[in-house]
């Protein structure tokens, strides 16, 4: 039985070697997400930490959703002019939003190792550098970038977040399951912090926690496809295939063009080659 269920979690992760959750938390790996679902998914941060109070600031962020390219314009102008190191970040950011992942990780290093602003700000920037490096498939850079943010705020569960994500694509996952357990103690109601809680708890054999993290995370957010993913995946291991299959199916009805439904049709595949294709 042992076994089996160890053979069927080399299946499942071949398929889903890692969630990618969407808004910040998007996990860039190669050869987990084609070139057009990264560019399709490049990540911006909603509200980055503000290293100036200058009205020229507000304006490049704002920017950034709708027209990066028009934001890294503007910051560059706005760094001729004496903009520093407001001027630098947006125009960062924007590399990063552009696919220009390697100088944007970089460039946001740079300013937080040297910016005279506030713990919580300089934090913040770090962390936009280790999702940086995530989007360039860097983990390794990464998980040291968040820890550096942590170094100076240790009890944020973004960063905490960002770095768990970084150490399970390194395959660190008892760590990444440690900051995972203190993310969801500061932030019960942080559906994505359990789904990666679930599936850390699931590649450590878990299963049972696991379980209890997923359909935490399913309470908090009943259409999030990436839960539904995790479920999925559970409930086959647990060897109910017509319910996993229910959740993949599901997961494609509610985002047919998202990773995570590409993931799903794969396991979805798996399920329908049988037993000889695994």
């Amino acid at each position: 039985m042992q076994k089996m269920v160890q053979g069927s979690m080399r299946l499942i992760g071949v398929a889903t070697a890692l969630l990618v959750l969407g808004a910040t938390g998007g996990l860039w790996l190669s050869g987990v997400l084609s070139s057009a679902q990264q560019e399709a998914a490049l990540p911006v941060p909603p509200e980055p930490p503000r290293l100036s109070q200058a009205p020229e600031y507000a304006r490049c962020l704002d920017l950034l959703p709708a027209d990066p390219v028009g934001a890294r314009g503007f910051a560059r102008d706005w760094l001729m002019q004496g903009g520093g190191e407001g001027a630098a970040q947006c125009e960062a950011l924007a590399q990063l939003s552009l696919g220009e992942a390697d100088a944007a990780a970089e460039a946001l290093e740079r300013i937080a190792a040297r910016s005279e602003a506030g713990l919580a700000a300089r934090a913040g920037v770090f962390g936009q550098a280790a999702e940086a490096w995530r989007a360039a498939g860097k983990p390794q850079r990464a998980a040291a970038a968040a820890s550096l943010a942590l170094a100076l705020t240790p009890q944020d569960p973004d960063l905490l977040l960002e770095r768990a994500m970084a150490r399970l694509a390194l395959d660190q996952v008892s760590g990444a399951l440690a900051d995972l357990d203190l993310a969801v103690v500061l932030d019960a109601d942080r559906a994505e912090a359990w789904i990666w809680r679930a599936a850390a708890q699931r590649r450590l054999e878990q299963l049972r926690p696991a379980e209890d993290s997923i359909t935490t995370a399913l309470r908090l957010a009943p259409r999030n496809v990436e839960a539904l993913l995790e479920r999925g995946i559970l409930r086959q291991l647990r060897g109910e295939a017509e319910a996993a299959r229910r959740d993949w199916e599901r997961v494609l009805e509610l985002a047919p063009d998202s990773a995570a439904a590409d993931l799903a049709a794969q396991n979805l595949a798996l399920i329908e080659a049988g037993p000889s294709q695994r």
